[in-house]
């Protein structure tokens, strides 16, 4: 017999990448010399980022603006100065006072009213709770044109405005003083769908200064353009399943800038009723757009989509330090200041949300939050939301786009890089459901799968483990008479036809291979992983852990039941504290 180390024979070293690694050849005597392998420890592997594993499993990404919530306003009009230089200069009043402004509020609600009656618009006044963009869809489902108002909804909410409090002089004469404060006031919520952008709204104010807000989305704009551009796609909601040029695509969603916002904001003006006149707006009092929110997202769409959750799961459970300030520094490429006078404002966390069943992970910044989550089985989907533009040290105004779309896309690509993980989920999955599942063949033959916890197809696992010791491979009554010992029958309870079935589902699976030109099979090096690890996890963890749940009268006190019992009975009684039913 050959010891190992001491002259075994020709048991080399094969560099891979700079690691030692053993090979190990067979004895004159046919048998294994280095089984089972005894080498030196297994060098440390290096995690990998999420970026990198991703790199062989996206079929294709796009980046686009998602929902952006703008403010619409008059510069000149957001403080009480300029309040005072338009009822002086447009109105004509010598004292300034908000009282004549009433007249221009009422009428802008008559005309609004007026131009739903006359256009046969549906008018919704919003109860409390009522979910606008349910009442939205309700509509949108109904509408079959291609541009149109689908409502009006009007809602009480509270907004800043101006209001005259009298105040006395020196003397005790009384003047009016305007000043700046909140009110509850009428809002109205102009829902509608344009031909470039689909379905949007525009929420006005119904008090002067006549504020508004415009809510659009770049990803519906984006399918109206690639619809113009003859790009076949697949629609996911909001965003993209599949693309035909998925080149083309990102070119078109590129292109989404202020331009284009501007002149969807000048179109609707122009369409529906507006408080300010002609003269108004000569005079240069004219609605601009700056940014209260900006959604910059990333969509990946998988090889198989139904790995992506599997992926994202050991994404989230790798990641939970991502919120931390170094890695967020990192990700937001800023320099954070956790001490002193000047530390950065904001909690640094990592959340996990579950909606449902599906789970998404969340980081802050300041007031920007990047959302990361798997779309609808399809998709990985990451987000930063920028709710300041100040976070950066960039002004509001909507000119400014381009360079905040720069500093989204890149947080998003930035987490990927710098999200690890231990081993590459997409695969094991793979490799997984490969065994596991069935197979179709291409002449649309089914082969059974091997599934986990099936008594035969264990058995067929544990006598690739001794098969495995044959160096000259074996022969179907081989397998048979094993396979009879590992089920506990007589070996002419199995017959023949049954065996060569069984060696047709592991060569269909890649567990094992027919030895050319003879009827000899030979076990893979997937077939001997495969087989030692789900034979080592039925035996030593699963056949233990049930016995030691469900014995009625164990042996001796066990650690696992103990848990399980002191479990259930806490949920027992938290359900029996909650008034439900155990």
């Amino acid at each position: 017999m050959v010891r190992l180390g001491e002259g075994a024979p020709v048991c080399g070293v094969e560099t891979v990448t700079d690691v030692p690694v053993p090979v190990y050849e067979p004895l004159e005597s046919g048998w294994l010399a280095c089984w089972p392998p005894v080498g030196p420890e297994p060098a440390m592997t290096v995690p990998r980022s999420v970026a990198d594993v991703l790199t062989d499993h996206v079929v294709f990404e796009v980046e686009c603006i998602d929902r952006m919530y703008l403010n619409v306003y008059v510069p000149g009009l957001q403080y009480a100065a300029g309040l005072v230089a338009y009822v002086h200069r447009q109105l004509g009043l010598p004292i300034a006072s908000t009282a004549p402004l009433a007249k221009v509020s009422d009428g802008f609600t008559t005309a609004l009213r007026r131009f739903a009656r006359e256009r046969g618009v549906p008018w919704v006044d919003f109860v409390k709770g009522a979910r606008k963009d349910d009442i939205m869809h309700q509509h949108l489902a109904a509408f079959t044109g291609t541009e149109g108002v689908l409502f009006i909804g009007r809602a009480q909410e509270k907004t800043g405005l101006f209001r005259t409090e009298k105040r006395r002089d020196a003397h005790g004469d009384s003047y009016p003083w305007i000043v700046k404060t909140t009110g509850v006031v009428n809002h109205f919520y102009v829902y509608a769908v344009d031909a470039d952008f689909g379905p949007f709204f525009l929420k006005f104010c119904s008090y002067f200064p006549y504020n508004a807000r415009l809510c659009l989305n770049g990803h519906e704009w984006a399918k109206r353009q690639a619809g113009k551009a003859g790009i076949a796609f697949t629609a996911l909601d909001n965003g993209f399943a599949s693309v035909d040029d998925p080149v083309a695509l990102q070119t078109i969603c590129d292109q989404l800038g202020p331009a284009q916002i501007h002149a969807l904001l000048g179109k609707w003006l122009a369409i529906l009723p507006c408080a300010f006149t002609d003269a108004d707006r000569d005079a240069g009092y004219r609605y601009e757009l700056s940014i209260l929110q900006a959604e910059f997202s990333l969509t990946q769409v998988l090889d198989r989509p139904m790995s992506g959750r599997v992926f994202f799961e050991h994404v989230i459970g790798n990641n939970l330090d991502a919120g931390r300030p170094d890695r967020v520094s990192l990700i937001f490429d800023r320099r954070l200041m956790r001490t002193g006078p000047r530390a950065t404002p904001g909690r640094f966390r990592t959340r996990v949300i579950t909606d449902g069943v599906t789970p998404s992970l969340h980081i802050d910044y300041k007031h920007t939050k990047i959302k990361q989550y798997h779309k609808e089985g399809r998709t990985l989907r990451t987000e930063t939301t920028i709710n300041n533009t100040d976070d950066f040290g960039i002004r509001k105004r909507l000119t400014h786009l381009p360079t905040l779309r720069e500093i989204g896309f890149l947080a998003n690509r930035r987490l990927l890089s710098v999200q690890r993980l231990s081993h590459n989920p997409i695969r094991a999955e793979q490799a997984f459901t490969a065994v596991h599942q069935p197979i179709i063949t291409g002449d649309g033959h089914r082969i059974a799968g091997l599934r986990l916890g099936d008594r035969r197809a264990h058995a067929l696992l544990q006598a690739l483990l001794v098969f495995r010791l044959l160096p000259n491979g074996f022969l179907n009554r081989d397998l048979r008479g094993l396979l009879a010992d590992l089920l506990s029958k007589k070996p002419d309870e199995i017959s023949a036809g049954q065996v060569s079935y069984d060696l047709r589902r592991l060569r269909a699976h890649g567990l094992i291979t027919r030895i050319p030109r003879t009827h000899r099979y030979r076990i893979t090096d997937t077939g001997l992983h495969h087989a030692t690890l789900i034979t080592h996890i039925h035996t030593r963890l699963l056949q233990p852990g049930l016995a030691q749940l469900t014995d009625p009268d164990p042996p001796m006190p066990s650690t696992l039941r103990t848990a399980a019992r002191n479990y259930q009975r806490a949920l027992d009684q938290l359900t029996h504290k909650a008034g439900f039913a155990a």
